[in-house]
């Protein structure tokens, strides 16, 4: 994940990549949530089931680049189906934060990100 990202942004960068991501996520989930429950058990359900999987990714900041990824593979599909042109806006905000990152507040930062080891020197 280092490789992918040089730096997890904190501060107010930070708090723009985790509202990015709950803008993202939260609609992902509820609309994914409601779909799948529509369409009972049946293979039309697996489109579902992978927004909401990658709602909750994006939402805890988990796998970024993945869940940013299939996000937007599953919102042009909506678009390509005849639903609203929102989500098309929320591909693209699936594609930011996958190219972006996901910040400091994330499960990605705290598994992958630098880690600050501070080396004291003791004294006799």
């Amino acid at each position: 994940m280092q490789r992918l990202y040089t730096t997890f942004p904190n501060e107010w960068p930070g708090a723009g990549l985790l509202l990015l991501r709950l803008a993202e996520g939260v609609p992902s989930v509820v609309e994914g949530c409601t779909n799948a429950w529509r369409s009972g058990a049946t293979l039309a359900a697996i489109p579902h089931a992978v927004d909401v999987v990658s709602g909750l990714l994006l939402l805890a900041g988990f796998w970024t680049p993945i869940g940013g990824v299939l996000q937007p593979l599953v919102e042009f599909a909506n678009v390509l189906a005849g639903a609203g042109y929102e989500h098309l806006v929320r591909a693209l905000i699936g594609l930011s934060v996958a190219m972006l990152g996901p910040g400091a507040w994330s499960v990605d930062a705290r598994l992958f990100g630098r880690k600050r080891i501070d080396v004291t020197v003791l004294k006799d």
